[in-house]
């Protein structure tokens, strides 16, 4: 989608919130207030589609032609959703852009959750200007990632899933937010299997640049100084507002 809008709303729809703005393409600045809703229990289509519409109506954008990307929680490909992490299963191979679209009574820009936050730091954060390979990950209820080369986002890594093979269980369930504090570990043991993922991400890929998002971001100088690496790790600028900007700035083109 191509536009010579300023301005895009970005919604960005997550496991335990739905949450919009309104988003000055140019800066990645929000225009608005954030709102925020409950993602509905179950999160099945049709109830997060009347979420959407709730945070659209509270924007008083709901019946505007200002650009509006959608960003979710699973592989997405050609509009369609081929996984669901903390959503209903429904959405495994469902038409999900195509069904907003009707429902919303307009186009959309549709992409990964993950991806698109790496897009709001390429083009207004941590990752703006760097020439080589850049990994973003977002750390929370799972491990995010976005995979950027050269200004281009390669979209659906989904690197939280490597498997930690000793374990038998992907690397997010090892060491995602949600496992320190589901497991009441402190920032140094944390640290420590952040240092595992880290440390296999760069072996395999070898970056020029971690960025390091979601909500624990804030607090980076906790865990980040305890980490080894050969390569750059930094927090995210935009931290739990990337999703919406960066979904808004792929819907303006």
């Amino acid at each position: 989608m191509t536009s010579t809008a300023t301005r895009a709303v970005g919604v960005d729809i997550g496991g335990t919130g739905i949450k919009g703005a309104l988003v000055d393409v140019a800066t990645g600045e929000l225009l608005s207030e954030r709102v925020k809703v409950a993602t509905p229990r179950g999160a099945e289509p049709d109830d997060v589609l009347a979420a959407v519409v709730s945070v659209l109506e509270t924007l008083q954008v709901a019946d505007t032609d200002i650009p509006l990307g959608v960003a979710f929680p699973a592989i997405v490909k050609e509009g369609r959703t081929l996984s669901a992490a903390n959503v209903s299963q429904t959405w495994i191979g469902f038409e999900a852009e195509a069904f907003f679209e009707r429902g919303l009574g307009r186009d959309i820009h549709f992409a990964n959750d993950a991806d698109v936050a790496g897009v709001a730091e390429l083009r207004y954060g941590a990752a703006r200007d760097q020439s080589g390979l850049v990994i973003m990950t977002t750390l929370g209820t799972g491990i995010g990632s976005a995979i950027l080369y050269r200004g281009e986002l390669i979209p659906n890594a989904e690197l939280g899933h490597l498997h930690r093979a000793r374990h038998k269980r992907d690397a997010e369930a090892w060491a995602a937010y949600s496992a320190k504090e589901r497991e009441q570990l402190s920032w140094k043991k944390w640290a420590r299997r952040l240092q595992w993922y880290y440390s296999h991400l760069e072996f395999l890929f070898s970056p020029d640049l971690f960025v390091v998002g979601g909500g624990v971001s804030k607090h980076a100088d906790q865990f980040l100084p305890l980490l080894e690496l050969d390569t750059p790790i930094v927090p995210a600028v935009h931290r739990n507002n990337a999703g919406i900007i960066g979904a808004a700035a792929l819907s303006a083109g």
